[in-house]
């Protein structure tokens, strides 16, 4: 094992959209874990639009990330040096944040991964994005059968998730992807009833009233911007707007105008936003619900695999860009042999 960590720190905040210069590559002697503590191998490494958020100074649900920190994120990592009985040398668990090739976590973070599923899903459709998925599905979406379901961000790591639910329980399902070929694998390969590419129609509340004539029930919100404005005239009565994020917003400058919310009364709309991190037990409900539908082959995810930790600022500034298909991932290194 080299003597070296390898970290992606912030260099600087972005002003609007994060470049290459905002993130550094730095190099330090490795921790040792002190009683309680294991020290990780990094083998995956999951990027997500929040960490734009975590890149910012303004108040926010989580603290930023300070100048000349590793970048945080959720991980997948072999353990190296354990100070805590739980876990041995080999291990592979999740629960160490951070850009970094090794990471320093306390034990009673960390939880060891099954043998069954790639090690990666748990970072996608077993991870964080599959369980904020079923948590905005479950408990504000409430789906019932013949209600119409619109899906934003449809072929990413939650969106693909939020649909197949949905259309497990019963309900049409519209997504709203980027490019011809997401769309053909909404329909196709996740399942949905139909597929608006937002960047080929002309006229997006058009497109969106055609594949809606019954109007919007539910709407799982990940983008924002110009597709929120088409999708709120369009919600039903006692219709629910899940606010899970709004990435077409995230480097903008200058807060966006909003709707007019008379409509939450006159409609009796329910808008509501959540924190999957604020209920732990939604990892384990999750995990045991859809394990045996990933062994199945019936909830199907898509990964976008990027190799080298050195790649991982331009593959997030390519994320806000929606240039990925799939949830995105970084092999950071192999697992050793029994691991």
């Amino acid at each position: 094992m080299s003597n070296l960590r390898r970290s992606i720190i912030l260099a600087s905040r972005p002003k609007g959209a994060p470049s290459a210069d905002n993130f550094a590559l730095d190099e330090s002697v490795m921790p040792k874990p002190a009683e309680g503590e294991v020290l990780t191998r990094t083998l995956w490494l999951s990027l997500d639009p929040y960490m734009r958020g975590r890149m910012s100074d303004k108040p926010s649900y989580a603290p930023p990330v300070a100048i000349g920190a590793p970048m945080t994120g959720e991980t997948v990592g072999e353990v190296v040096e354990s100070r805590d009985p739980r876990f041995v040398p080999g291990d592979v668990v999740t629960g160490a944040f951070g850009w970094q090739s090794h990471i320093i976590s306390a034990g009673d973070r960390l939880t060891t991964i099954p043998k069954g599923a790639p090690y990666s899903a748990y970072l996608g459709v077993l991870g964080m994005p599959g369980a904020t998925a079923y948590a905005g599905m479950t408990e504000i979406g409430q789906v019932k059968p013949g209600e119409t379901v619109v899906i934003s961000a449809a072929s990413g790591a939650v969106g693909a998730v939020a649909g197949q639910l949905a259309k497990r329980a019963g309900a049409r399902v519209v997504g709203v992807a980027g490019n011809p070929d997401k769309c053909l694998y909404i329909q196709d390969t996740l399942g949905f009833d139909e597929c608006i590419d937002h960047r080929a129609v002309m006229d997006l509340d058009a497109a969106l009233r055609d594949a809606c004539p019954n109007g919007i029930d539910v709407y799982f919100e990940n983008v924002g911007g110009d597709l929120q404005d088409a999708v709120y005239p369009l919600m039903n009565n006692f219709g629910r707007m899940i606010m899970c994020g709004m990435v077409a917003e995230y480097n903008d400058t200058k807060t966006r105008p909003g709707p007019n919310l008379m409509d939450v009364v006159r409609k009796r709309l329910r808008i509501e936003g959540f924190i999957v991190m604020d209920k732990p037990e939604r990892f384990v409900d999750w995990r045991a619900l859809a394990a045996p539908w990933v062994a199945d082959g019936s909830l199907h995810f898509r990964e976008h695999v990027v190799d080298g930790l050195e790649n991982a600022p331009e593959a997030f500034i390519d994320l806000l860009r929606g240039h990925n298909f799939g949830k995105l991932v970084i092999r950071v290194a192999e697992p050793s042999k029994g691991a």
